[in-house]
């Protein structure tokens, strides 16, 4: 899978470069500190994925997606930045980052959030979406799933598909079906990537180091 990272701050980049090289799925294309040189290095290097810090000195790195995008770059997006404030959440969203990640994340879980996104699924940090939820109603309905919704939910927090979930679970694809309208009803989520982001906030899924 092939990756750049996109972060004004040489010791940030030299970091990332060296915990991605502790994965052997991974393999950096170059690294670039602003806008110009970013979009001229995913233009050159065409890869599977971006790491962006929000905030590139002056600059704003969510310019790098739009203009990218617009010059047909098939690149998904992830947002690495240390700022959980709710105005650049919602920028990023409006943005339609394809994920959003605290810098303070492990490395399995940024290793977890790039393989994700690639999989064309959405990705945010579980400490982000915490603070996108109205906790305590959705808390009491969370204790009320059955223990096969639990299952459904925890498999939607590893970004699998129905089928997969299906195959998993030895149920059929029409009973995972049924499972995650309960559970978006239940949780009063809109959707099975709110209800997958919600499964990372509450634990279910845990990380492997691979």
């Amino acid at each position: 899978m092939k990756v750049v990272i996109i972060d004004d701050h040489p010791l940030v980049r030299n970091g990332l470069s060296n915990i991605l090289s502790l994965n052997e799925s991974f393999e950096c294309l170059g690294e670039a500190s602003n806008i110009i040189h970013s979009l001229q290095l995913i233009q050159q290097t065409n890869p599977d994925v971006a790491l962006v810090d929000l905030k590139l000195g002056d600059e704003d790195g969510l310019s790098i997606i739009e203009q990218a995008r617009n010059l047909g770059s098939d690149c998904k997006f992830i947002i690495l930045t240390s700022s959980a404030n709710q105005e650049d959440i919602h920028r990023a969203k409006q943005s339609s980052v394809d994920g959003y990640v605290l810098k303070e994340a492990l490395p399995e879980e940024l290793f977890h959030a790039i393989q994700i996104v690639n999989q064309g699924r959405k990705y945010y940090d579980p400490n982000i979406f915490e603070l996108m939820l109205s906790d305590n109603d959705r808390d009491r309905s969370f204790h009320e799933l059955t223990p096969k919704e639990l299952e459904v939910l925890k498999e939607l927090g590893k970004g699998y598909s129905n089928q997969e979930i299906a195959v998993k679970l030895f149920i059929t694809e029409y009973t995972v079906k049924k499972h995650v309208s309960q559970i978006l009803s239940k949780l009063e989520l809109t959707d099975r990537t709110n209800a997958a982001l919600f499964a990372n906030s509450k634990g279910l899924v845990t990380y492997a180091v691979h």
